[in-house]
C-alpha cells in the first residue's frame, strides 16, 4: 500500500497536477484501498489541521510581513548602497554588492523570492544602466536570492524543525557560515565573469562618485537602521532573548518603526495593504504544508519513514553514499517542488536513515535547505526564474541557461558544506 501511495503521488507530479490535489488524492488512497486503515478522512481532516496549529510556524507570516515591509521601506537600497560604496570601484565590486545585498536582506525575509524580488527590483535596473548583460544581471539576482532561504532567519528551516522537531534557534545559528560560503562562491563567479568579459568602468566610476558626493558618513547613517536590523533579530536570538517565532515579532515591529519614523518611506494607512499582501502569499504556502503534513502523517501511519531508514542502513552503511545519494534526489526535486513542501514531505522519510548513520539532525537540516535553495533557479520550475524574468523582459529558461555558472558554484559550495559538518555545527558549538 505505501508503494502504491508514494507512485501515485510521484506520478500526479509528473502529470502537472497541482500540487494540493497530489497530495491530497495519495493521503486518500490508503483508506480507500483498506477500510480498518487508521487514516481515514477524518483523521487526514485533525492532521491538515494539527499539522500548522504550531507556535513555531507562527514565524512564517511574520518574517513574509517584515521582509515586505522592509522591502517597501527602501531597506534593499540603502543596504546595497553601502556595499556599492565599499566595494563598487573593484572589479565584479558591483555585483559582488548585489550578492551581499541579497545577503543581508536574506537576514530579514527569510524567503528566496522575496528576497530576489525585493533586490532584483532595485539592482537590476541599476546594473543594466552600468552596462552589465542582461541575462547576466538577471541570473546573478536570481541565484543570489537563493541566500533567502540559507541565511537565518529561514522560512524552511522553520519548516524543518517543525517537520522534525529539531530545535529552530539550532538550524538558525548553522546557516550562518554556510550561507557566507555560498556568498563568497557566487562571488567567485561574478568576479571570472568580470575579468573575462569586461566592466564599464567609466559608468562604475560615475556611480560611486554620485554615491561619494552624497558622503560616505551619509551613506553609512542611512543604511545604518537597514544594517542593524538583522543584528536585533539575530543577536536577540542567539542570545537567547528571544525564541524565533518572537524574533519575527519583533522584526515587524522594527520594521514599521523604521519604515515609519526612521526613513519616513511609508504612511501607517498602507499598512493594511502591506498586511493584506502578506496574508495572499503566506495563504497557499501554509495550505501547502497544511497538506504536506497531513501526507506525512499518512506515510508515517504506513511506517514509509522506518521502511526507508531500515532500506538505506541495510543497502548503504556509508553516511559519504548516503548524503550523495540524498543530494542527487534533492537536487532533482527542487527542480519541480517548492522548498517548503519538499521539506515537509522529505525530511520525515530521510531524518530517521540520516540518524541511524550518525549524521548530525542540524547538519542534514542544513544539507536539505541548501540543496533545495538550488531549485530556486534550477530550470524549468525555478521561481527566482520568472521573479526575474519581467524585470528583465527576458524568458525565464534563457536566464536559466545564464545562471548555469552560478549553479556550478552553488553545487561546489553545497559538497563542502554536505562533507565537511563543521561548516554548519561550528558556530553552534561556539555559542
Amino acid at each position: 500500500m505505501i508503494v502504491t501511495t508514494l507512485w501515485l503521488f510521484l506520478v500526479l507530479l509528473l502529470l502537472g497536477v497541482p500540487i494540493v490535489i497530489s497530495l491530497g488524492i495519495p493521503s486518500l488512497l490508503p483508506s480507500l484501498m483498506d477500510e480498518g486503515f487508521a487514516g481515514n478522512a477524518l483523521y487526514i481532516m485533525r492532521s491538515l489541521v494539527g499539522g500548522i496549529d504550531s507556535t513555531p510556524i507562527i514565524a512564517i507570516p511574520l518574517f513574509m510581513l517584515s521582509g515586505d515591509l522592509m522591502a517597501k521601506g527602501g531597506i534593499s537600497k540603502r543596504l546595497f548602497d553601502i556595499f556599492a560604496v565599499l566595494i563598487g570601484k573593484k572589479t565584479a565590486g558591483i555585483p559582488c554588492a548585489v550578492i551581499v545585498t541579497c545577503l543581508f536582506y536574506g537576514a530579514i525575509s527569510g524567503s528566496g523570492p522575496a528576497t530576489a524580488a525585493a533586490v532584483g527590483s532595485m539592482c537590476i535596473p541599476l546594473m543594466l544602466e552600468l552596462g552589465y548583460d542582461k541575462k547576466f544581471t538577471a541570473a546573478l539576482v536570481a541565484a543570489a536570492g537563493g541566500l533567502g532561504v540559507i541565511i537565518p532567519p529561514s522560512i524552511p528551516f522553520v519548516v524543518f524543525g517543525v517537520s522534525t522537531g529539531v530545535s529552530i534557534g539550532a538550524l538558525f545559528v548553522a546557516g550562518v557560515i554556510p550561507g557566507i560560503l555560498i556568498a563568497l562562491a557566487l562571488m567567485i563567479n561574478a568576479y571570472i565573469y568580470c575579468r573575462r568579459n569586461g566592466e564599464d568602468k567609466s559608468l562604475i566610476a560615475d556611480n560611486h562618485n554620485s554615491l561619494k558626493k552624497r558622503g560616505v558618513f551619509r551613506v553609512f547613517r542611512d543604511g545604518f537602521w537597514a544594517l542593524l536590523s538583522p543584528v536585533i533579530i539575530l543577536g536577540g536570538i542567539y542570545g537567547g532573548v528571544v525564541t524565533p517565532t518572537e524574533a519575527a515579532c519583533v522584526s515587524v515591529f522594527y520594521a514599521l518603526f523604521v519604515s515609519l519614523f526612521i526613513y519616513k518611506s511609508m504612511k501607517a494607512s498602507d499598512l493594511i495593504t502591506y498586511m493584506r499582501n502578506s496574508v495572499r502569499s503566506y495563504a497557499p504556502i501554509i495550505c501547502l504544508l497544511a497538506f504536506a503534513m497531513g501526507f506525512s502523517r499518512i506515510i508515517t501511519l504506513l511506517k514509509a519513514p522506518q521502511m526507508m531508514s531500515d532500506f538505506i542502513t541495510s543497502a548503504i552503511n556509508s553516511p559519504f553514499v548516503f548524503l550523495l545519494s540524498v543530494n542527487i534526489i534533492l537536487l532533482i526535486i527542487g527542480m519541480f517542488m517548492d522548498t517548503g513542501p519538499a521539506i515537509a514531505i522529505l525530511a520525515p522519510l530521510f531524518i530517521p536513515a540520516a540518524v541511524a548513520l550518525g549524521i548530525d539532525p542540524v547538519h542534514f537540516g542544513i544539507v536539505m535547505t541548501v540543496n533545495l535553495a538550488i531549485g530556486f533557479v534550477t530550470p524549468p520550475f525555478g521561481v527566482n526564474l520568472f521573479v526575474v524574468s519581467p524585470i528583465v523582459d527576458i524568458p525565464a529558461i534563457a536566464i536559466g541557461k545564464k545562471a548555469l555558472p552560478f549553479i556550478f558554484f552553488f553545487i561546489l559550495a553545497l559538497l563542502l558544506i554536505t562533507y565537511i559538518p563543521s561548516v554548519s555545527l561550528f558556530l553552534g558549538s561556539i555559542i
